[in-house]
């Protein structure tokens, strides 16, 4: 069965250039929304997207916004965001708010099928753009949350550098020798102790303190 995908964007053209797009590449469409609130609207809870495409820049409701929602209410569907938005603030933002990775409307069709397909099957997609700006940000932000990183035991911290791959939490418990429970624990904790929410979250504090390599 194919992955089903919602398309979040308040240009009707050229969100419906982006439909076909994404069903060329074979992906299936759920439905398309102008806006953070349509889609809410529209969303149901019986035939939930795998994947949002989401914009940013949306009058009502928007991109960071229906992003954050998600996160908190449907945290199993991914949100890809696309955006004519290439600075540090806007990518970060959104990563923190739940995306799992952030693409731009003018890149290629292949970037797209790209972004899509490891958003599928690695949970994440982090292009030379995203892995530029975060790059940016560690080196302007140094040792700010480099504190934290102290309160981590070495179980923790290697939980954390696997976390960063494309590895299953299952198939991390495995290479750890743990139970998922136990993994879980990790997870929770990590999330408790660093106010982060989401794996996204967790990759994004690795890569700032130096606990994986981009």
């Amino acid at each position: 069965m194919n992955q089903k995908v919602v398309l979040v964007d308040d240009h009707a053209m050229l969100r419906s250039g982006l439909a076909g797009l994404v069903r060329d590449i074979g992906y299936d469409v759920l439905f398309e929304a102008d806006n953070g609130k349509d889609f809410q609207e529209k969303l149901d809870k019986e035939n939930l997207p795998d994947i949002v495409l989401l914009d940013i820049n949306m009058k009502v409701m928007d991109g960071y916004e229906t992003a954050a929602w998600l996160r908190t209410t449907h945290p199993l569907i991914k949100v890809l965001a696309l955006s004519m938005y290439d600075d540090e603030d806007a990518i970060l933002k959104m990563l923190r708010n739940g995306a799992r990775g952030y693409i731009l409307k003018d890149n290629e069709p292949a970037e797209l099928r790209a972004a899509l397909d490891a958003v599928v099957h690695k949970g994440y997609y982090y292009s030379e753009l995203v892995t530029g700006k975060l790059i940016h940000s560690i080196n302007k932000e140094g040792d700010e949350m480099a504190g934290t990183l102290s309160k981590l035991n070495e179980r923790e911290t290697e939980f954390l550098r696997l976390a960063c791959s494309e590895l299953t939490y299952k198939e991390i418990a495995a290479q750890m020798n743990l139970s998922p429970r136990t993994i879980d624990g990790y997870r929770d904790s990590l999330f408790e102790k660093l106010n982060i929410k989401t794996r996204t979250g967790l990759a994004i504090y690795a890569i700032k303190n130096g606990v994986v390599r981009l």
